[in-house]
């Protein structure tokens, strides 16, 4: 199975860090929430405090298969703000790898210079960061290796898209049936 990492920084938004986990998880991927705070005590926009599996100081990032950004204010700023963050985006994308980032966290990448040339999506008003790429304004945008999602309301199904790449078909397809996703979205749809 895939491995990998979720950083995680006071202001984070739950769903949008923790849908990604559980979904990932229940498919069998090894996830590792990453605490930037040096503790792992993390506390997210709404108060809710987590604790991580690990902090970016005694995390070794160079086993990842992908990393991911959670969305939400001031979580995504501190992330943008982070060095062993930035760091760790860099030299993941430089080995060819998959990242992901939600909601304002698309920022980080953009600021980087990592979606020159993309196509990529954010929470509306944080288009300005996503420096050289082409603003989709849609729920989730896959181009290459990179995955963008809008907000709290794209989580399940920018989890989804994680998971179809790192997983077969069938594990996906059987996930969504029993979390009732594909319920949930064709009622959505109406």
């Amino acid at each position: 199975m895939s491995k990998i990492y979720t950083f995680l920084a006071d202001g984070f938004e739950e769903i949008e860090a923790l849908a990604p986990v559980d979904i990932l998880r229940r498919a069998n991927h090894e996830v590792v929430t990453v605490s930037i705070n040096g503790t792992l005590w993390v506390q997210s926009s709404h108060g809710v405090t987590v604790k991580a599996d690990t902090t970016i100081e005694e995390a070794d990032t160079t086993d990842a298969d992908m990393l991911l950004l959670p969305g939400g204010m001031p979580g995504a700023t501190h992330l943008n703000q982070h060095e062993g963050v930035r760091k760790a985006l860099l030299d993941h994308d430089a080995s060819g790898k998959l990242i992901g980032a939600i909601c304002a966290a698309p920022m980080v990448l953009g600021t980087l210079g990592l979606l020159k040339g993309r196509r990529a999506t954010c929470a509306p008003g944080f288009e300005t960061y996503l420096e050289g790429a082409t603003y989709t304004g849609e729920l989730v945008t896959t181009d290459g290796r990179f995955t963008t999602g809008s907000g709290a309301a794209a989580s399940l199904t920018y989890a989804y898209t994680l998971l179809a790449q790192l997983s077969d078909a069938t594990t996906v397809s059987t996930l969504q049936k029993k979390m009732e996703y594909l319920h949930l979205r064709d009622t959505l749809r109406g």
